[in-house]
């Protein structure tokens, strides 16, 4: 599985206009239904699970990323969109270091395994110094789709 698989390009923001963790994971799941990647009608419920998630655990794991991710029946295909910023995110992430990346991926419900590794694709890279320091860096759509093109690269390289 490769992150341009997932990733769709068109839910790339590089300049979230949100500071915080709720309405980041509503500005990036409405970039995801302008897209027709997610069904408007859905829009509400998958937010709720995705900060009833958050309220869980924080999906910020540290180093200034977060991965948001929720399952749902009406989840047709795995999906990802990823938001940029700048000034960073409070995710109440597990180093208390805002976030400046997010990947957020929707799943369908019945596919577990699907589901797991795209999760397993994501942190591999987002474990990657390099990997998130231009990820941080990229200042248009374009930047974070080769940055996504050439991790997918390497990863097929070894």
């Amino acid at each position: 599985m490769k992150l341009t698989e997932i990733v769709v390009e068109t839910a790339i923001i590089p300049s979230l206009a949100s500071v915080e963790r709720d309405g980041v994971l509503g500005e990036l799941i409405d970039t995801l239904v302008a897209t027709g990647a997610l069904d408007a009608g859905i829009r509400d419920e998958v937010l709720a699970r995705l900060i009833e998630r958050e309220t869980k655990g924080s999906t910020g794991f540290g180093r200034g990323v977060a991965v948001p991710h929720a399952k749902h029946p009406g989840v047709t295909r795995l999906t990802a969109a990823v938001g940029l910023s700048g000034r960073g995110i409070d995710f109440s992430a597990l180093d208390k270091q805002p976030v400046y990346s997010v990947f957020l991926l929707l799943s369908p419900q019945d596919q577990p395994e699907e589901h797991l590794q795209a999760m397993e694709v994501i942190f591999k890279n987002l474990s990657k110094d390099t990997f998130r320091r231009f990820l941080r860096q990229a200042q248009s759509v374009e930047d974070v789709r080769t940055l996504l093109e050439e991790a997918d690269t390497q990863q097929l390289s070894g």
